[in-house]
């Protein structure tokens, strides 16, 4: 099982951001954190890095649904989606599978919550392509 899914886009950096962005919120995410790993790097340890951004992406509803299925779940929040350049034409989307890292919690009602999550993710990454 992979742990997580895909798409790459032939679109400048900044436009898969927004294009990631506009589709997460079609399936009731919100980013509520956004890490310029480009950036952060440069200014941490002078290391040049590709453009890399880390979203973290919120469904509020699912969220709370999981917390209160499993109050420590909060260490895998929020879904992370990363949009990194991957080439000089293509940039890659990929969002975390949390089936795959909800794996290491043992409890069914949580897998089934991360099902339900993930079906969400996989249809905001289709919407790229």
């Amino acid at each position: 099982m992979s742990y997580y899914i895909s798409a790459r886009l032939k679109v400048p950096f900044d436009e898969a951001i927004a294009r990631a962005e506009a589709a997460l919120k079609t399936e009731g995410f919100g980013v509520i954190s956004r890490i310029d790993i480009q950036q952060t790097l440069k200014s941490k340890i002078d290391v040049d890095f590709r453009p890399y951004t880390i979203l973290g992406a919120c469904n509020p509803t699912l969220a709370h649904e999981a917390l209160q299925l499993e109050d420590k779940v909060g260490l895998m929040l929020p879904c992370n989606v990363i949009v990194q350049q991957s080439g000089s034409d293509e940039v890659e989307v990929a969002a975390i599978d949390p089936v795959a890292s909800m794996q290491a919690i043992s409890n069914p009602e949580l897998a089934k919550a991360a099902e339900v999550v993930r079906d969400k993710l996989a249809r905001a990454i289709d919407r790229l392509r």
